[in-house]
Formats: C-alpha cells, structure tokens, sequence
C-alpha cells in the first residue's frame, strides 16, 4: 500500500506492453504513486520470442529488468508476485505469497496464454512460444533433438528431426521460416556427420491460406518463401491429437516428432477466471471503449488480458503495438480522472501489420490503407518498427548490432545448449500407445 496519502495509488497487474507503458506514463506524474506486480523481474519482448527460440538473439536481447525500465522514478514500485484473486469491488489484489494490494485505481493488464483448443495431448506434449521460458525450452529442444540424432542416427527414422508447427499466422510463419533457416544455416555446419537434409518443417493451419489477417497477395508471397526454404505446408487441416511421439491431423494425416510448436491462439492468462468481471471471446474480460469495466470505477483492463472493442465492431488484435497504446491511453485517461475530467475512448492509432519470414523476406502492410511490401523493403520496416516497440534506447542498439551482424556477417549464433536437464528427452516414450499411427514415418490419408 501507497503511505503518501496525497497521491493517488494505482495498481498495475502485469508488467508487459500495456502495463509497463502504462506505468512509464504515470511514473511521469508527481500526483500519482504506482504499484506494479508482475510474476518476473522483466519485462518479455514477446515479437522477438521465436528469434530466441532458433538462436538468432539472446536472452539479454528480448528482455529487460522492469527495476531498470522504471529507474529514477521515486513514485514507483516495482513488486514481484504472481496475482491469483482480484476484488474489483475494492480494487484489492492477492497474490499467492500472501500480499495483497489495494489502490485508487486498477489497471489489469495481466496477458495470455496458449490455446488449445482443447486439442487432446498439446498441453502435454506440445510447446508454447508465447512466454521468455517457453522459447527457451524450446531451444533447448531443437539443439537436443539434434544431439540425440547425431549421437544415434537410428532416431531419424522415429522423426526426430520432424518439426511440426501449428498455426499459421505470424508467430507460426516466422517460426516456420527462421527454424528452416537455423536448420539449413548453422545446424548443418554444426552436424557434418549427421544427415541435416532429413530434418524436415512442417506448418499446419486449418485455415485456406497463412497469415490470414494480411492481403492475398502476402499469403502467397509467405508460402513460396516457405516452400523455397523446405518448410511443408499443410492447410485445411487441425491438429487431432499431440503424442509425446507424434501428431495426428485431422485428416488422418499420422506425423512422428519430438518437437511440436503451438503457435495456434490465444487465450486470457489464468488470472481471468478469478477477476470477478465479465469474460468473453478467449476468457478475456469485456471492457468499454475506454477500457474501463461497467460497474467497476477505477478498474482498467488491457492488452491481450481484454476484448477491446474497435470502430468497426469487432474486437482490437492482440498485437504489442495495440497493449503499448492502450497503456499510455489508459494512463492519460486516469490523470484525466484525477482532473475530475472525462475519460475518453480509446483510438488505436494502427501502422499496419508486419511479418518476417526469414532473411531478406517479410511481408508488410502499413498504415490504415494497408501499403503493401515485401522482401528487403519489408525487411527493413520490420526492423524499424519493432526496435520503436522496444522498451530503451540501450535495448534497441543492442538489438539492432545483433540483427545487423547476423545479417551481413552471414554467420549463425553459437548454439548452447544450455538446458539440457530440462531438455531431456525419453525416446520410449508414447511408442506404441496410440493406434493412431505405429510407423515411424509420415503416414498420409491422402
């Protein structure tokens, strides 16, 4: 709790996009004191997750210390805990040490999680890349399942080179193309003794076309920059089922592997459930314009953590630029209440969507008349926009020295794996459990 009783005290739950940006816009105010909670110390640049996840940067390149994000900034408080109840009556938080918070203002920006769709067998056996740890168990697998294969290469035939990638909007497609790219760039240098030619990508999207959200145009442009890198398409078909062994689409389709990414949705993370407000579409809870909950004054909900509803309709994406934006405006719109003015609604102002497909190749549709690019000039625009996203100027040339010199030096990351506890992998497992498939290599219905 805020001691200075002459400020007002906010309570920010989650220290991504829209709660960190919310916090930085506030910390500016001398009438505010800001208390943020996040689970981590740091804050995740959650575009930038795959590129861990294939070793392209490192973890100092997509995170940073929410302490040092908000340094120099007395009226600001840094808490680490995981927030599991909410009492958006009294605008109280708990968290699962026992604390709880209680301020003039709530701002719920507490982010997602994969979906599954309920999809038997992905909890458990497949692989998120939504979160820091999630795509570095996910290196961690990659460079295993290499190990293990080099150290046997009898497992080439059980598809441990076989990775499937669910979903095919951006985070599939750009997993898609820089996992082809690691494999065929420094994994083939690193392995001269194992068959790397055998490793094989797989994306898979029950949808008609990849990237779905962009222009006809882009969705041809990604899958012939995909199928040029090796990456095997496969649309109008769900996943059926995720075994510690395998994959089973819904096309009966039977696929060995070892390594499966879930890049298929989002979903509300758990905190929803016990917010005590009105959920919809993915578990989020439903705000007003002003991201504001009705019946609930001083409570704010942001980023993927709510339905933000837009001018046509519809609900806001779940985009890093829309929760940076909805924190600064849900900033402005407390001081405003502080004012003991009127809050206004939210505008998002939209630069357009992007999506990176691996070196030299992105595709880019910018601005609200959506200006379409691709290749090099997309590349370029990709790069730009995303390092504005970052959260200091240090981070942003830091990134930018790491992307530039993987770009023109042509040279890979060095490989560490740097798990290997955790990466672990029990080659017996699942064989012979399921009677989907019993056949160690790819079993088509087609």
């Amino acid at each position: 709790m805020n001691s200075d009783g002459s400020k007002k005290h906010v309570v920010i739950v989650g220290g991504g996009f829209a709660g960190l940006s919310c916090a930085r816009k506030l910390a500016k105010s001398d009438g505010v004191h800001v208390t943020l909670i996040d689970r981590n110390n740091f804050h995740q640049f959650q575009p930038l997750l795959y590129q861990l996840a294939t070793s392209e940067v490192g973890t100092g390149d997509v995170a940073t210390s929410l302490r040092q994000a908000l340094h120099g900034h007395p009226n600001v408080d840094v808490k680490i805990g995981e927030v599991t109840a909410v009492n958006p009556a009294t605008r109280t938080v708990s968290t699962r040490q026992g604390e709880s918070y209680e301020g003039d203002f709530l701002v719920l920006a507490a982010g997602s999680q994969a979906n599954f769709f309920g999809t038997s067998g992905a909890a458990e056996n497949a692989f998120p890349l939504y979160g820091l740890e999630e795509a570095q168990r996910l290196r961690s697998r990659i460079l295993k399942v290499f190990e293990d294969a080099d150290r046997d290469p009898k497992l080439l035939e059980r598809g441990a080179l076989n990775f499937v990638i669910v979903g095919g909007g951006p985070t599939g497609t750009e997993m898609a193309g820089a996992l082809a790219d690691m494999i065929r760039g420094g994994l083939a240098d690193e392995y001269p003794d194992l068959a790397v030619k055998k490793a094989q990508v797989y994306l898979v999207d029950h949808g008609a076309s990849l990237l779905a959200a962009f222009s006809k145009k882009a969705h041809a442009y990604a899958a012939r920059i995909l199928q040029r890198k090796g990456v095997d398409i496969r649309l109008g078909v769900a996943v059926k089922e995720v075994a510690p062994d395998h994959v089973v689409l819904s096309d009966g389709t039977s696929i060995p592997t070892r390594t499966v990414v879930w890049a298929g949705g989002l979903m509300a993370s758990p905190l929803a459930a016990n917010a005590g407000l009105p959920r919809g579409h993915g578990g989020r809870i439903e705000v007003l314009p002003d991201l504001t909950v009705a019946g609930f004054p001083g409570v704010y909900v942001l980023g993927d953590f709510a339905n933000i509803p837009s001018a046509k309709g519809q609900f806001m994406p779940q985009l890093a630029s829309v929760a940076q934006q909805c924190g600064e405006w849900t900033a402005k719109n407390i001081l405003t209440e502080i004012a003991g003015e009127e809050r206004t609604a939210f505008h998002y102002h939209d630069k357009g969507i992007m999506a990176m497909i691996g070196r030299d190749a992105a595709v880019a549709e910018i601005g609200k008349k959506r200006h379409e690019l691709d290749g090099p000039i997309a590349f370029a625009a990709w790069l730009g926009v995303h390092a504005l996203l970052m959260s200091g100027v240090r981070q942003r040339i830091e990134a930018f020295v790491d992307w530039a010199w993987t770009y023109f030096s042509r040279s890979r990351p060095i490989q560490i794996l740097d798990r290997g506890d955790m990466a672990r992998i029990d080659w017996d497992e699942g064989a012979g459990e399921s009677s989907s498939s019993s056949a160690p290599a790819v079993k088509s219905a087609r």
